[in-house]
Order: C-alpha cells, then sequence, then structure tokens
C-alpha cells in the first residue's frame, strides 16, 4: 500500500482533534465521523491535511494547488447549508481533475432528489411506494393511486431529517398540515408517498463497477410506544436518551426469509448502478410481513463512523475499520476525476 497525501474536506467547525480524551459527549459525537475516518487515514500511513468548507470553494482550491493531495477525502453533507449542494463541490474537484472518494456530482444529483430517483426506480420496475410530489407553494391534491396511511417527508433532505411520528398522516386535514410544514421546515417540496408497515433495513454496497454488498442490517423498532408507526424518526435515529429509553438498536437482520438477503442484495445493485452512484452507499428498505420488497431510498457518501450502521455491516461482512477506509480511499483513486 502506497503512502498517500489526503487532504480531508470536512464540515466548519469539524476539524477532529488529536484526541477525543476530556471532551464532552457531544463533543465527540460532532466530530465522531472526522476523527475516526482521519484516524485510521493517518494508522493506515497516510499523510493527512483537514480544510473545514462552509461556504467558499476557493480555500478548496488553494489547497489542492499546495499540497497537490492524491486524493480529496469528501466528508461534506452539504455546502453554505444546503444538502443538495454537495454535488458542486464533488463538480468543483472534477474541474480541478482532482481525484476524490465517495459518490460522483451525478450520483448525488439522482439519489439526493428523493422524487426524481423515485422515478427513475419505478421506470426500471424497481418496488418503491407510490407516491406524489407537493411543491412548495402548491396545495395538496388528492390522488386515487394513494390512500391513507401515508408519510410525509422532504424532497431532499436526509438523514430522517423534519421527519416525526407526526409524518404518518390518516386525512387529508393531516395531510395538509404537514405538508406545510415540511414546506417551510425544509424549505423544499414535499414526497408524499405511501406508509409500508413492516421491518426497515439496510443494505450496505461499496464500489464503482464491481459491487460487493454486506449483511443485511436492521433497526429494531418493535419497542417503540404501543400505537407508534414503526418508522426511524429524527429522534429514533439521533436522540441517544430516547434510543436507551425503548431500548432501540440496530444490528445484523434475523430469519430473514429463506434467499431473501440474496434477493435485496440483487436488488441493492440494481438501484446502485441505475442512479449511477460510485464509491460507496447504504441503501434504506421496507420489508413487508407478506416478503414484499420496497426501495425507501439509497443514501450515497453514509455516515462512516466507526460505530454506525454502515461501517458495523462492513465488518460483520469481514471488512474492517481501517481496510473499510483504504478501500474507500482506493475506489477513489480508480474512479479519477471526471472519468467514468
Amino acid at each position: 500500500m502506497k503512502r498517500r497525501r489526503i487532504l480531508a474536506l470536512v464540515p466548519e467547525g469539524q476539524i477532529p482533534p488529536d484526541s477525543v480524551e476530556g471532551l464532552s459527549d457531544q463533543q465527540v459525537l460532532d466530530v465522531k465521523m472526522e476523527y475516526d475516518v482521519v484516524t485510521a487515514l493517518q494508522n493506515l500511513g497516510h499523510e493527512v491535511q483537514c480544510l473545514d468548507v462552509r461556504y467558499d470553494l476557493t480555500p478548496i482550491r488553494e489547497a489542492v494547488e499546495s499540497s497537490k493531495p492524491h486524493i480529496v477525502f469528501n466528508m461534506l453533507e452539504e455546502f453554505h447549508g444546503i444538502a443538495a449542494f454537495d454535488q458542486n463541490v464533488v463538480a468543483y474537484l472534477e474541474l480541478l481533475r482532482q481525484a476524490y472518494t465517495g459518490c460522483n456530482p451525478r450520483g448525488l444529483v439522482l439519489a439526493r432528489d428523493k422524487a426524481l430517483a423515485k422515478k427513475i426506480l419505478t421506470y426500471h420496475r424497481i418496488p418503491t411506494p407510490r407516491f406524489a410530489v407537493v411543491p412548495r407553494g402548491r396545495k395538496v391534491k388528492t390522488h386515487k393511486r394513494l390512500t391513507f396511511p401515508l408519510i410525509v417527508k422532504s424532497t431532499i433532505q436526509d438523514a430522517s431529517a423534519g421527519i416525526s411520528q407526526a409524518s404518518i398522516v390518516a386525512n387529508l386535514e393531516q395531510l395538509e398540515k404537514r405538508v406545510a410544514f415540511v414546506h417551510e421546515s425544509t424549505e423544499s417540496d414535499a414526497l408524499v408517498e405511501e406508509y409500508i408497515e413492516g421491518r426497515e433495513l439496510y443494505l450496505a454496497v461499496l464500489g464503482n463497477v464491481r459491487l460487493q454488498t454486506f449483511p443485511i442490517w436492521e433497526i429494531q423498532l418493535d419497542t417503540l410506544p404501543e400505537g407508534a408507526p414503526r418508522i426511524a424518526t429524527e429522534k429514533v435515529k439521533f436522540d441517544a436518551e430516547y434510543q436507551k429509553k425503548h431500548k432501540i438498536q440496530t444490528g445484523p437482520a434475523k430469519d430473514l426469509p429463506e434467499g431473501m438477503a440474496e434477493r435485496i442484495a440483487k436488488v441493492g445493485k440494481r438501484i446502485y448502478k441505475r442512479l449511477g452512484l460510485s464509491g460507496y452507499a447504504r441503501i434504506d428498505l421496507r420489508l413487508r410481513e407478506s416478503g414484499e420488497i420496497y426501495v425507501l431510498e439509497a443514501n450515497p457518501n453514509p455516515d462512516l463512523s466507526m460505530d454506525e450502521d454502515f461501517a458495523l455491516a462492513c465488518e460483520a461482512g469481514g471488512l474492517k475499520y481501517e481496510p473499510l477506509v483504504q478501500r474507500i480511499v482506493t475506489l477513489g483513486e480508480r474512479w479519477r476525476a471526471g472519468i467514468r
């Protein structure tokens, strides 16, 4: 393995310290992924320079020109506070002819726009919940093919942003209120889709052309309060006290029907290819008790923290954390900026 000069792009204020010793739990959480990735890169023998980015591309160009990195390790999930702008940073790296890790800009555009992604999946006959889009400033129109209960979310936000128990609506009045909430709180169009009752599963996928999948992961939602919809809300994913109170855990999916893991892996690879993804991604799915699979969304560049679902699934499949980080670097170098 060759020692590389790596420029790590992180969100503003999230350059990781040399050690997390003495930091509060919240301070550690704020830089967890950045610390884990940078530490792994250094342990692998790479020379790492960190640059925090908010709204100006100039520092990126200056850092690329001065340090001449072999590759940029991209850990940005937004730009100038807008999640959908992360693809523009990657496109800029391609204009600089600079190799980078993670997903290419076209894949980010297609996957980040949930409505567009669902249209592509539907065209390719990949099962996804029925849906409709309510643009900002427009009123809700009834759709005969959509029946309650429905779930309402932003078309562009990820990581369950804005999703709560109130996202599940059972009538037109609730639907109108929730659509208005999404429009106002996320400043984006609202995605209204059929609510699929069932198990929530995640599939980790790694690769550019030749794809590797890992053991199916599941978030256990059976311990949520009685009557609460089994959905991965923002609280479920990120509120440690709520997780502890309701014993919410993730881990390898158990007792899947025979052949289901293979079916999910096959569907996951199709999604990855149809959306033009590269590097690494997590595919989110729902599995009905009847055995029907529904794709919820694809998440390129998911959280790479050592103890998050993507890395844990890879480890369960035999790929430990530091080799995983190295594989992501290698995939980035092989992709090359702007060349498929």
